[in-house]
């Protein structure tokens, strides 16, 4: 028998508890996770590769895709001792197919083909952003769609109508930078080590968020769509032309300007679709002012405010499995022809089935 009709086989087969080895390599984190039923991680292990990308300021994906290949058996490896199980006991293995860096994507995807063939079990195919939606599940087993999703991370701002486990709608998003890349610039600009987000929340934690108005009336307009850009180069020219300027002011202004954005726009999106139930996910929603001020927000309309655990906001294997859990339940998996992408939305998510 083939490897799909074997794997189809399986798939069908109902069983009250479904183990899902999630993978994911869509950047410079190493991460596997074995997750029951969507919301139960039984394991998570991540390699990061941060000390080997901080002196270039940024990932190199040359670097990060050999690491990957190094690493990924031995995470793997240890996910499963972690959970206490063997490979004999995954029921079907989730990878994080699109978007992302390409060579990294393709360590990932390699090696789960390569396993899932030997176990003979389904491969289901994740898209990144789908990953990020559903940490809220592992975190928060009561959220149900459907709800209204901010996805900010340094490669991603979108937000998202869910209106099924997978099925979504893209209601508004960022025309130029995303949310995390925007304040990793601003942190380079300030000579913050990398990655620059988390220090750059540090050292607002010191300033005044209203010694500078980075403000846009763009951010600020209906549209459901925002740009960094603008309010990007006004914080570097000034760091650029005044040798004296308080930094911490600087940082604490800048994240005020991206956040009270963020609210904005999401708060936005929620209620032209009539959503009362909003969550986060993405590296940006570990940032507590983000979540500090979209929570006061919800609370203020009477909307019930979600985010994930911190260890689930930044890539992760634990969502991907979670994501590709919901996928097996609507027989979303795939054979073993599918490649990984380097770009991918949510409106062709099929396009990977």
């Amino acid at each position: 028998m083939r490897y799909s009709e074997i794997a189809t086989q399986k798939a069908s087969q109902p069983k009250e508890k479904i183990r899902i080895l999630g993978i994911e390599t869509s950047c410079d984190d190493t991460s596997a996770a074995i997750v029951e039923n969507g919301t139960n991680t039984l394991s998570l292990v991540t390699s990061s590769q941060i000390l080997l990308h901080r002196e270039f300021g940024g990932v190199v994906p040359e670097i990060a895709s050999r690491n990957h290949t190094k690493n990924i058996g031995e995470v793997v490896n240890g996910a499963l001792e972690q959970a206490n199980l063997t490979k004999n006991d995954i029921d079907a293995i989730a990878v994080t197919a699109c978007p992302g860096l390409l060579g990294a994507l393709l360590a990932g995807v390699s090696f789960a083909k390569g396993l899932a063939y030997a176990l003979s079990v389904p491969i289901i195919a994740v898209n990144h952003i789908a990953g990020h939606i559903a940490a809220n599940y592992i975190t928060h087993s009561e959220l149900r769609p459907p709800f209204v999703c901010l996805v900010a991370s340094g490669g991603h701002s979108h937000i998202i109508l869910v209106r099924d486990y997978m099925n979504f709608e893209v209601l508004g998003g960022t025309c130029d930078d995303a949310a995390g890349e925007a304040l990793d610039k601003i942190a380079r600009e300030l000579g913050l080590p990398y990655p620059g987000g988390v220090y750059l929340e540090r050292l607002a934690a010191e300033g005044n968020e209203n010694a500078f108005g980075f403000k846009s009336q763009f951010n600020m307009s209906e549209s459901r769509n925002f740009s960094f850009s603008g309010i990007k180069t006004a914080a570097a020219n000034i760091l650029h032309s005044k040798a004296d300027v308080n930094k911490a002011d600087i940082a604490a202004s800048f994240q005020r300007a991206v956040v009270d954005t963020l609210v904005f726009k999401t708060i936005l999106c929620a209620q032209s679709v009539s959503s009362k139930q909003i969550a986060i996910a993405g590296g940006v929603s570990a940032n507590k002012t983000l979540r500090n001020k979209l929570k006061i927000a919800c609370e203020k309309l009477g909307m019930q405010f979600f985010c994930p655990d911190l260890k689930y906001c930044t890539d992760n294997a634990a969502m991907i499995a979670s994501a590709g859990y919901y996928m097996l339940q609507q027989d979303m998996y795939n054979d073993l022809s599918f490649d990984a992408r380097a770009t991918g939305d949510l409106s062709r998510l099929m396009d990977l089935v």
